[in-house]
């Protein structure tokens, strides 16, 4: 008479445990986007940067967004979630904000300011 589990019943309850095991780590590896909550990444302009043009580019990557916001303005993104709109602000220092918010509510900004530099012409007298 044995008085320890059998062999087969250690291996098949090791497999059950493995299994057990993989398919929690798969769901965390799947519900890592609904953790980390909602990303913003601005490319450009970039930060305390100068220009004169009359109209700035301002361009990133949202990710576990459902809304996003540039200046409070509805922005959109592609299905990558790479998004772009072209402002033209008026002279001076200029703050531009953009808002993410995911399907749970859960906010996000990100913020970059940059100069916008007024040149006069010169003319020939």
């Amino acid at each position: 008479m044995s008085y320890g589990a059998s062999p087969r019943r250690t291996i098949i309850r090791i497999i059950v445990a493995l299994c057990v095991v993989l398919l929690v780590g798969y769901g965390l590896f799947e519900a890592r986007k609904l953790i980390e909550g909602p990303q913003i990444e601005i490319k450009t302009p970039s930060n305390g940067g100068a220009t004169s043009t009359a109209s700035v580019l301002i361009s990133g990557l949202a990710s576990n967004i459902s809304f996003l916001t540039i200046n409070d303005a509805p922005a959109y993104t592609d299905e990558s979630g790479r998004f772009a709109v072209t402002l033209s602000p008026p002279p001076g220092y200029t703050v531009f904000v953009v808002q993410g918010v995911d399907r749970f509510g859960r906010r996000t900004s990100k913020h970059v300011s940059i100069n916008i530099v007024a040149l006069c012409p010169i003319s020939n007298a």
